[in-house]
Formats: C-alpha cells, sequence, structure tokens
C-alpha cells in the first residue's frame, strides 16, 4: 500500500527548502494566479517573469483586464507565444465580469466552465488561491507520477490518464495543498526532468517505483511526436511611400496579430509579381530579395524569403490588408516570425 502520508511530507520539506521564488507565489490572488498558470503553459518560467510583471503592472486587477481591447493585450503577451492563451484570458475576464460578478469562483467545476480553465487550471487557482485540496495535473506532474507509480503505458490514454489524476488527487493533502501541487511541479522541472532525471537528489526516490527499477529515463510512456511540417512562404514588405502593406489575421494561428503579405510555395520575383497582381489586383515593381528566415512552431516550420518592392505611392490597400505608416509599425502587436521582415524596414 502507497505511504501517501510519507511521500507529501517528504515532498514539502524538500519544496521548504527548494521553492522558486516568484512573484505569484505566497499570495492568495486568483486573478495573479490564474494570469501566471496560462503564461507558464508550455513557456519557460524564466522567460515568464518579465512579461507577468509588465502583464500586471498594465493590468492589475482582472476588472482592469476584463476592459481591455483585445489589440493591447496582444501586444503585451507579444514575443510570448500561444497567443490563443492571452485571447482566451481576455474572454475568460469578461466572462468572469459577467457571470460572476468579477471574482473568480473558487469552485474547481465552475472554473472549468470559464474560457481558457482547463482542469489543470482550475485546480491550479482553487488549491494556490483558495487552498482547496484538488489536484493540478500537467506535463510535469504526469512525468514525476508516472515514474512514482511506475505507470508504463502511454498517458495520453484515457484510461491511463484517469489513473494518473486518481493518484495526484489521492496525495492531495487537507492542508497545504497549494504549496503540494507546486512541489510537484518543482520537482518536475528541476529534478524529475525529461529524459534522464536527477535521481540522487530526488525526495521521493525512496518511494519511486521506476528508480528501483532503473527505467526512469524511459518515463513516462508518451507516444512519438510527428516531425512539424515545413512551409514554404514568401513575406512581401510592400511599400507605398512611407507606409508598407499588413494585415491583422482572422486566422486560428496567430490571430489578431499583425503580418505582412505571404504566398506559400512561390519562389522566384516574376511570379511573387504576378501571384500578387493576380490575387490582390496589385501592380508592384519586381520584388528583391533582402534575406532568407527560419521559424519554428509546435507543429509548424516556417521557411520563409522576404522580399521588397514598391506599389504605387496612393495606391488603395486591398480588401482586408491596411498600408501602415512605418512610425506606426511599432504599435501594432506582430508574431515573433515576422522579426526578421519588421528588422528590414528603417521607419
Amino acid at each position: 500500500m502507497t505511504d501517501t502520508a510519507s511521500i507529501t511530507a517528504s515532498l514539502l520539506a524538500w519544496y521548504d527548502q527548494h521553492a522558486r521564488t516568484l512573484p505569484w507565489r505566497g499570495i492568495h490572488d486568483p486573478y495573479r494566479t490564474w494570469v501566471s498558470e496560462i503564461m507558464l503553459q508550455q513557456t519557460r518560467v524564466d522567460t515568464v517573469l518579465s512579461y507577468y510583471e509588465r502583464f500586471m503592472a498594465r493590468f492589475p486587477t482582472l476588472k482592469s483586464l476584463a476592459g481591455a481591447k483585445e489589440e493591447d493585450v496582444l501586444k503585451l503577451w507579444q514575443g510570448l507565444g500561444y497567443y490563443s492563451r492571452a485571447r482566451n484570458l481576455l474572454e475568460g475576464a469578461r466572462q468572469v465580469t459577467r457571470e460572476f460578478g468579477g471574482a473568480l469562483p473558487a469552485d474547481p467545476e465552475k472554473l472549468r466552465k470559464i474560457r481558457g480553465i482547463g482542469p489543470y487550471t482550475a485546480g491550479a487557482i482553487a488549491s494556490i488561491a483558495f487552498d482547496l485540496p484538488v489536484p493540478a495535473v500537467d506535463g510535469n506532474v504526469i512525468r514525476v507520477l508516472s515514474r512514482l507509480f511506475g505507470i508504463r503505458s502511454d498517458p495520453t490514454l484515457p484510461k491511463i490518464r484517469a489513473e494518473i489524476d486518481r493518484l495526484a488527487a489521492s496525495l492531495v493533502p487537507s492542508g497545504r495543498p497549494g504549496d503540494h501541487n507546486q512541489a510537484l511541479m518543482d520537482l518536475g522541472a528541476s529534478v524529475c526532468v525529461p529524459g534522464t532525471p536527477d535521481c540522487a537528489r530526488c525526495p521521493l526516490s525512496a518511494f519511486c517505483d521506476a528508480f528501483r527499477a532503473g527505467d526512469a529515463a524511459d518515463l513516462p510512456a508518451l507516444p512519438k511526436a510527428k516531425p512539424p511540417k515545413v512551409i514554404h512562404y514568401a513575406v512581401l514588405l510592400i511599400r507605398s511611400g512611407d507606409r508598407v502593406l499588413a494585415r491583422r489575421r482572422t486566422e486560428t494561428m496567430l490571430n489578431g496579430l499583425w503580418c505582412f503579405p505571404m504566398l506559400q510555395d512561390v519562389a522566384e520575383s516574376d511570379a511573387i509579381q504576378s501571384a500578387v497582381l493576380q490575387k490582390w489586383k496589385l501592380a508592384l515593381t519586381a520584388p528583391r530579395l533582402l534575406k532568407d528566415a527560419r521559424h519554428v512552431f509546435t507543429h509548424q516550420v516556417w521557411q520563409m524569403t522576404i522580399w521588397a518592392s514598391e506599389a504605387a505611392p496612393r495606391v488603395p490597400a486591398p480588401a482586408g490588408f491596411r498600408f501602415v505608416p512605418l512610425k506606426e509599425l511599432g504599435a501594432l502587436p506582430w508574431p515573433v516570425a515576422m522579426a526578421p521582415a519588421l528588422s528590414c524596414l528603417n521607419p
């Protein structure tokens, strides 16, 4: 029988000595916990720190965020990636204002009804901000528990994931549940890491099935990830006087961010000129190749060639586009993928 009390006691004793000092810890503010947990999804703590400080300075309360413009929120998020998190956070704040009187509820089930809050984030807010003894299971926790309990089946399978969630819930103490959950996260981030864990420093090695079996490095038993799809784009810097053509994306990916015109699988100057005329009814001077660039997303790689061209000085922008004055580019939210193209422009 698993000694859950000893596991929790050892984990909390380790946490008391090794917990990372972070600006969102040591407070019971559900809004701050929410913002930090959303930012930390698929993003390193070191990266999040400066973004969190700027975000909280600009939107110190849920009410201030709920009243914000999407473009302002995206601008603050610029460079952090996974921009749907920012849009969901904004919509979630508006939803909380409408449905919960402007205050995040403590109940995890009610939290999960809020836009952008899934089971993990609901558990994190409920345990950290409201001291409720509920689990918060993210990738770090899945890895720790797979090794601790010797789970050698794919944790993405519903049956296996349900078992991990059950085990996580069995470990959460009635006292200090938030610290317990954060301790598991810290352990997974610093000791029980992917690949080769540092079992010699782990406070749970005496309880760990994978440590005894010698296969901790092989767990969790995740399926092999598919390689990202490589897409070739020509990125066009089309100037008209002191303006450049751009548009605010409406696609799911990078929604709400600004991008320059892009043509897929077009790699020659005359082909670009012809495609722009046919697609957007815009006559250009012969495009000049400026540089190559590459940006890696989670499931895609954009292999880009960046081209410069000129349109007539006062020509109207095609539908869905805008000629943006060069001096205004910095005020708009851009994805990091557009940074190489932006660097080619001199306002």
